[in-house]
């Protein structure tokens, strides 16, 4: 199961998030992608103060831009996590080796990028309408985990 998927944050906010993510694709031998700009700092003082002691054992990509983060990785592997997605987790067909996208915590997936890549997004439902969104946290562990129980049958 380890190392077959990869999560992307694209330009993450909160670091208690990103570091939840980093802690759950540890966890489950996923590679984690930023991408810029963030909301926070990446450094040893700030990773030590947040104590994201396991940072150093994560496999992580930081990217200058979406743009970089494309030219990195195989389009064709991206799953769009959007609030907007006709699809959900429980009628899409996960596969190995794919990656989450995520967007911001406040404004979700640029549109440019959103509707670029519209077929190959997900959303995960609710069920009650005066929620908003998910905890984008909560949210990457649930289709990690839904993708890990999809793919391994």
């Amino acid at each position: 199961m380890p190392g077959q998927f990869s999560v992307a944050l694209i330009e993450p906010e909160i670091p208690q998030n990103t570091g939840s993510i980093g802690r759950l694709c540890l966890a489950t031998g996923s590679t984690l992608h930023l991408v810029k700009p963030l909301g926070f700092e990446i450094s040893d003082r700030a990773l030590k103060r947040a104590g994201l002691d396991y940072w150093q054992y994560l496999d992580v990509h930081v990217h200058e831009s979406i743009d970089d983060f494309l030219g990195q990785i195989d389009p064709s592997k991206l799953v769009l996590f959007s609030k907007k997605a006709g699809k959900t987790i429980f009628d899409f067909e996960f596969q190995e080796r794919q990656i989450f996208v995520f967007g911001r915590e406040t404004s979700g997936l640029p549109d440019y990028f959103a509707n670029r890549f519209a077929g190959q997004s997900v959303r995960i439902p609710m069920y009650d309408a005066r929620v908003r969104s998910l905890n984008l946290a909560t949210s990457v562990g649930i289709a990690v985990y839904q993708a890990i129980q999809k793919v391994s049958g």
